[in-house]
């Protein structure tokens, strides 16, 4: 088989599949390590995969969107992202004032949020708050402003931008659409990334959460640079040459481990 022809093959399953290992490259062109590795080096080049630690992943839109109808309390949860999410969940202190992002990630949080300890909670998503009314433990925040009638139903607006410059965090546990060491780290829109620089100015110790598949990728818009943030947590699946990269700026990356 010529090299363009198992090239396409390995696009192909990725497209059928949505990922391809390393492992499978091996065994099903009987080639070695080194040479499945270049191959998915070589495809990323030109823009046709994403590279991860183990194999590679579809290209994303830059300007892709969450989906607006899910149910948050029922959806998928993924190794990963439970990984990612009880990690970011283990830095909260006693009386700290936190910030929790709105996405799904801020949903799984929820399990593992410590409930032995009092602290503060500031949130801009109706749904993440009725989730907490309960919690003898917690104080809450809700952020005001205009509702995004999706899933999540996240406030980000310029009401929820005014709202949360007259505040300050200990610490704010935020995700976005990608992070890439040259260009920082980036949103889907607008609104999200000037909410969230507010957010990031204001805060003593800022916290990005990113699966693996948003490390390396450059989503529409910049947020900020890379080094605004002092901690990355991502999981175990994330390219290393960029966690390098990353790390260079001067911050300090949390690696999940699979269980």
């Amino acid at each position: 088989m010529f090299i363009e022809e198992r090239h396409q093959t390995i696009l192909n399953i990725i497209k059928e599949h949505g990922r391809i290992t390393i492992g499978e490259i091996q065994e099903k062109f009987n080639i070695s390590v080194d040479s499945a590795r270049r191959d998915l080096r070589l495809l990323e080049e030109k823009g046709l995969l994403k590279r991860t630690r183990g194999g590679a992943i579809p290209i994303a839109q830059v300007g892709i969107m969450p989906p607006r109808r899910r149910d948050m309390k029922k959806m998928e949860s993924y190794d990963n992202y439970d990984s990612i999410a009880k990690k970011g969940t283990e830095l909260i202190k006693e009386n700290d004032i936190v910030y929790l992002t709105s996405g799904s990630m801020g949903f799984i949080m929820l399990k593992y949020l410590p409930k032995d300890i009092r602290y503060t909670l500031v949130l801009n998503s109706p749904s993440l708050a009725n989730e907490l009314k309960y919690w003898d433990n917690l104080t809450v925040y809700m952020i005001g402003g205009k509702m995004r009638m999706h899933a999540t139903t996240s406030i980000v607006d310029s009401f929820a931008t005014a709202f949360v410059k007259s505040m300050h965090f200990d610490v704010c546990l935020m995700t976005a659409a990608g992070v890439d060491a040259d260009f920082g780290v980036s949103n889907g829109t607008d609104e999200t990334a000037t909410f969230q620089r507010a957010i990031i100015e204001n805060t003593r110790k800022s916290i990005l959460l990113l699966p693996h598949h948003k490390i390396g990728f450059k989503a529409f818009i910049k947020v900020c640079d890379v080094n605004k943030f002092d901690t990355l947590i991502t999981d175990w699946d994330a390219l290393e040459e960029e966690l390098i990269k990353i790390q260079e700026t001067g911050v300090d990356v949390i690696v999940t481990k699979k269980e």
